[in-house]
């Protein structure tokens, strides 16, 4: 079964990167976004294959929620560091579901 979540959420992750280039010019944005979109797209890829096989996907969206966690809680705006760590919490909680329950 194909996990579209985690795809959209690949997606998001890389987009937002981009988007940060083009508005802002931060090259630091568009390599995080490439790189943490495509490790979330690589664990969709697995989850997809074999929903068991979850520890990518886990551990990108918790380096995500610390990180952007952390630039919010700094920055105290929503946008994008707000976002990122809200939609990276709700992935942690998802896969960490996963592991508990298996």
């Amino acid at each position: 079964m194909t996990d579209f979540v985690s795809i959209g959420f690949a997606l998001v992750v890389a987009v937002g990167g981009i988007l940060g280039y083009v508005r802002k010019g931060s090259a630091m944005s568009l390599g995080a976004g490439l790189v943490f979109g495509g490790l979330m797209g690589v664990g969709a890829y697995q989850t997809s294959l074999n929903p068991n096989n979850y520890m990518l996907s886990l551990a990108t969206s918790g380096v995500l929620t610390a990180v952007m966690g952390s630039r919010f809680i700094n920055s105290g705006k929503f946008m994008p560091a707000g976002l990122v760590a809200g939609l990276s919490l709700l992935m942690v909680a998802r896969f960490g579901y996963r592991a508990i329950s298996n």
